[in-house]
């Protein structure tokens, strides 16, 4: 390499545990690890503070978190947005699991992991999707 930059490197994929503390992080905003943890003790409530900071400053060292230092307590902020970091984990999932098929996980995921309400909610999707498709150009608003 000519210049000192780094090439963009996406962060490694979090962990189950790390996806949980992100999940919180992308409601909350920008947040301080007190604030993390006060979040995090509505669904576990035996989640002890230390824990929470170690895995923001641990999320911090590989890449998934920015850390503002300017205050006494560092505020935390997720690095990849919401939508990108899914995004990017069902590409890889499909990849992985369903040998490139989206179909194939689209079935699996309805066989088992889908309520009636949300069965009716992905049928009205879907309804409106064959209804405006036609007005299309050939090839055009997929992806």
């Amino acid at each position: 390499m000519r210049n000192s930059k780094k090439p963009a490197v996406l962060p490694p994929k979090p962990t189950a545990a790390e996806m949980e503390l992100l999940r919180l992080i992308w409601q909350l905003g920008p947040a301080t690890a007190k604030q993390v943890h006060e979040a995090a003790l509505k669904e576990r409530p035996e989640l002890a503070y230390a824990s929470v900071l170690r895995m923001l400053q641990v999320m911090h060292t590989k890449g998934q978190l920015s850390r503002d230092e300017r205050q006494r307590a560092h505020v935390y902020a997720a690095v990849e947005e919401q939508d990108s970091l899914q995004t990017n984990l069902v590409k890889d999932l499909i990849q992985k699991a369903f040998s490139g098929s989206a179909k194939a996980l689209v079935l699996a995921a309805l066989k088992t992991h889908v309520s009636k309400d949300e069965r009716a909610e992905i049928q009205a999707f879907l309804h409106e999707e064959v209804s405006v498709s036609p007005t299309r150009k050939k090839g055009g608003g997929k992806k």
